[in-house]
Order: structure tokens, then sequence, then C-alpha cells
């Protein structure tokens, strides 16, 4: 009998194989580590593809919200809020006006420790605000109406709609029902109210989108 050891959530899980079984171990191509992280989110904020810089963007708003992926994420949000609260600050943007959105669909909150190791910056939990979204809160979303083509019901939290700056921020990976995972996704199903999420994420939808 052989062993084979995935990689599984924070360990590995050890998979154990019947004699004379042949496994096939895919793996994705390495690719090359950035030298310097700070330098490449730096460059990235003041020159985005095809976009104003964010300096540009937070230039004579009153108000920002930015939207993050909840703990089932990894995205490394210590690297780059931080630098994008400061721009935006720099730009004439209060600091009290500026908030970080926990864009949970229907999951549960990240809190306490989660939230700390989500957010990854004590200096960014001690001075901006950080909430959780909550699409069970009706009074908590702007209601758009529904879609032309199928009815759906469109409610975003209110927190994201109002502000003067609306910054989604995530990954982008292959999923195994849809194509593709995150960008938009962050906003609907990220901050969408319950309503709206499971009607698209419907296995109806699932199946002729």
């Amino acid at each position: 009998m052989s062993t084979l050891t995935l990689s599984y959530g924070r360990g590995h899980l050890p998979i154990r194989l019947p004699a004379g079984a042949q496994a096939t171990v895919v793996r994705k191509q390495p690719l090359p580590k950035l030298t310097d992280p700070q330098a490449a989110i730096a460059r990235a904020l003041a020159q985005p593809i095809g976009a104003p810089g964010l300096a540009e963007l937070a230039r004579g708003r009153r108000s920002a919200c930015i939207l993050i992926c909840d703990i089932t994420r990894p995205v490394p949000n210590r690297l780059f809020l931080r630098p994008m609260v400061e721009t935006m600050i720099a730009s004439g943007i209060p600091l009290d006006r500026i908030s970080i959105l926990v864009a949970t669909g229907l999951h549960r909150p990240n809190l306490g420790e989660e939230l700390a190791e989500l957010v990854g910056d004590p200096w960014v939990l001690e001075h901006v605000r950080v909430d959780n979204h909550d699409a069970r809160d009706d009074s908590a979303h702007v209601d758009f109406g529904r879609t032309a083509t199928r009815g759906t019901p469109v409610k975003i939290d209110r927190q994201f709609v109002e502000a003067d700056l609306r910054i989604a921020t995530g990954l982008v990976e292959p999923h195994f029902m849809a194509g593709w995972s995150g960008g938009r996704k962050v906003i609907a199903p990220g901050v969408a109210h319950h309503e709206t999420i499971r009607t698209f994420h419907s296995a109806r939808f699932m199946e002729d989108p």
C-alpha cells in the first residue's frame, strides 16, 4: 500500500492507496515569486491595468468602502489594505469615512481572532472600521428592483452602495462548477441580500446561467 500526502486546511491529509493502484498527481505550474511584494502593490495601485490609479480615483471623494473576501478565500489582505487606506487618506478622504466590509455572502461573520487573521494588519484593525456583511438584514440593503430577464431581485449592502468610492478586492481562480470564481462575485453574492443570493446561486441558475 502506498500513501500520497495532500495539502489540506493548514496541514496535510494522508491518502492510502491499495496495492497495485496507479495514481496520477496533477500539480499546478510553478509561478515566479515577487521579489518585492510591497513595491509591486505600490505599482499596481499607482498604475493599474486599464484604469486610473487609486489616488486619482479617490481624489474629491467623501467616503470609501473596500470589500474583502471572507476567511474562506486565501487573499493576502495584510499586504495591500494599509497602502490602499493610506493612499485614500492622502487623496483627501477622511480616515473615519473609510470602511472595510467583509463579503461573507451567506457565510457566517468573521470575528475576533479570525477577523484579525483575515485583515492581517493590526494598524488597519485599530484605525479603520471593519464590518461583516449581513445578508439577512433587510434594512442594510438597497433594493434596485428586479432584472428584466428573469426577475432576479437585486439588493446590495447599503454600506457599499452609499460609499462615494467603492473598491472590490479579492482573487480570481478556477471554480469547480462555475468556470471562474472571484472578481465581481465579491459584490454578488459577497454583499448581496439573501434573496438575491438564493436566486442566482440556485441549482437552476447553475444549470442554465
